[in-house]
């Protein structure tokens, strides 16, 4: 299964769920993204089938190594690129805005490289950015 932006979006919020609250449930995901239940009951569906999560006997979301991997991407993707956004003085709102669309989208390569030069050059100078 070629997992797109929409699946993405969903396992990275999984993970982000999951590290504020622990356990996840598919409502939490709902709420989180502003989808339907019912959309997201479907995308769950599609993610146990292939692997990416598993759902307990009372319906606790856990994302599986593969899931875990895919997440982890594009949560790191997500804060680096809000943290790069920020000191170049974009607002923190638009920040993480743009860097949820940005995330998706830039090259392995370009992504390694400013990944690079943010800890290189600007890491030690920029303050926390709060979790979302």
């Amino acid at each position: 299964m070629k997992i797109h932006e929409s699946g993405e979006n969903y396992l990275e919020a999984i993970l982000m769920l999951e590290k504020r609250q622990g356990a996840v449930r598919s409502i939490d995901v709902a709420t989180e993204l502003g989808f339907s239940k019912p959309s997201v009951s479907v995308a769950m569906k599609h993610f146990r089938e292939n692997g990416y999560i598993v759902v307990d006997a009372e319906g606790y979301l856990s994302l599986t190594p593969a899931g875990r991997e895919i997440a982890e991407c594009m949560y790191e993707r997500h804060q680096l690129l809000t943290h790069y956004l920020v000191a170049l003085g974009v607002s923190l709102e638009v920040a993480q805005e743009d860097a949820c669309k940005l995330e998706h989208d830039l090259s392995s390569e370009s992504f390694e490289c400013l990944r690079k030069h943010y800890f290189d050059s600007l890491s030690p100078k920029l303050p926390p950015i709060p979790a979302e």
